[in-house]
């Protein structure tokens, strides 16, 4: 259920009007999802809008699980797939701020196993590998630029290996994973290019080691009991089964239907980069920490010159790779540290402010926070194959709503 008094105290609903957004296009918004729902092309949502601190928007609709047609709930469970990177990349901000590591630090310092790294490298049409010219740093992991790749973004030959050693594997511990992991040749040579992949799964390793404690141990210590984030975890006890949104059991388009993490048993592998469960409420609750640079209800966790380091742009004239990541790092924007940071009102075909910053997740669920209106917006779905599609039509809508 939802911790009423929690919400009221740090997140007080209001009407859209009170915090400068236009009722009736507020009222839009949650038609326009709601007429996905009946067009049976989304399962469900809980949508969620929040403006100077308080909630403006905060409705469910649709389904919970399509297969039996319950009503979704505004304290559903979602998978958020890479909103988990934000998290475990404040988390390593936190152990920066205490002098426990430097962001130029090698990953070997902490993971030896990347002490020898080698990039493989197209020479006169094969394949060769040849040794990094440059370590890997913890930079380089958190703004993805470590050489590092997913095997679902292409065909190159390091993703195919990636492919054949089931790298994604829930059944390996974050340990072992880093392992196999490190054995791998690199796509690219680290620092020179940005390349969406597993480097958060790494940099939740690295957590592990400085902190001595397994990742969802130290994330729940430090970030999620402190911002008061009851439901987020890397597991949903059995207790809260029925609060998990599904997808519908095959794609209403007519394509392959990814299939989700299973979040009701606790894997060996705590993925830094992918393996959150998580309400709208409580992301909300990270996200206001966020816009307040670093605080929540009086809770310090982060200085605030730190967030604003990392909503900054990372990648200056470091080439974004063409194909998957390209797609997902839109005109005019850059990278921070766990987040796209705009950086040009134009250019990109989505509306926004400079220094705004979002991400999303795999199975549908997005975020995004404009610091200059003091605003951020949620949108907690699970439709895979549907997601950019949902992620740009929330963002229009909501910009939409905006009238002062």
């Amino acid at each position: 259920m939802l911790n009423n008094s929690v919400q009221g105290k740090t997140l007080p609903r209001v009407s859209p009007d009170q915090v400068g957004l236009c009722p009736q296009r507020s009222a839009r918004l949650v038609a326009v999802l709601q007429a996905e729902v009946d067009r049976q092309r989304l399962p469900g949502a809980v949508v969620l809008v929040a403006r100077h601190g308080k909630l403006a928007l905060f409705e469910s609709l649709g389904a919970l699980d399509p297969a039996v047609q319950s009503p979704m709930t505004p304290d559903a469970i979602f998978r958020i797939y890479s909103m988990t990177k934000p998290i475990v990349s404040v988390a390593a901000m936190m152990l920066m701020e205490q002098g426990q590591l430097l962001l130029n630090d090698p990953v070997a310092k902490y993971l030896p196993e990347y002490a020898m790294q080698k990039v493989a490298s197209l020479v006169d049409g094969t394949v060769q590998l040849q040794a990094v010219r440059q370590a890997v740093t913890l930079q380089d992991l958190m703004r993805h630029t470590a050489g590092l790749t997913y095997e679902f973004m292409g065909n190159a030959s390091v993703q195919r290996q990636y492919a054949q050693l089931r790298i994604g594997s829930r059944t390996r511990s974050n340990a072992e994973f880093s392992h196999q992991l490190a054995a791998l040749p690199l796509m690219f040579e680290p620092g020179t290019v940005w390349e969406y992949g597993r480097a958060t799964d790494v940099l939740g390793r690295v957590l592990e080691v400085v902190s001595g404690q397994t990742l969802g141990a130290y994330l729940h210590q430090h970030i999620f009991k402190p911002l008061g984030m009851t439901d987020t975890g890397f597991f949903v006890p059995p207790e809260q089964h029925a609060r998990i949104a599904e997808p519908f059991a095959s794609d209403p388009e007519g394509g392959v239907q990814m299939r989700l993490i299973d979040v009701r048993e606790q894997a060996a592998l705590e993925s830094g980069g992918g393996g959150l469960a998580s309400t709208a409420l409580d992301f909300a609750r990270f996200l206001q920490f966020m816009l307040n640079k670093g605080e929540l209800g009086g809770v310090r966790l982060l200085g605030p010159r730190t967030v604003d380091f990392m909503t900054a742009d990372h990648l200056g004239d470091i080439a974004v790779n063409r194909g998957a990541s390209r797609a997902l790092l839109p005109p005019g924007h850059g990278f921070g540290l766990g987040v796209a940071v705009r950086k040009e009102v134009g250019i990109a075909s989505v509306p926004g402010s400079v220094g705004s910053y979002f991400w999303g997740g795999m199975a549908g669920t997005t975020f995004f926070v404009d610091p200059a209106e003091d605003l951020f917006a949620i949108l907690m779905l699970q439709a895979p194959n549907q997601r950019e599609y949902y992620r740009m039509l929330f963002r229009d809508l909501v910009y939409a709503t905006l009238i002062d």
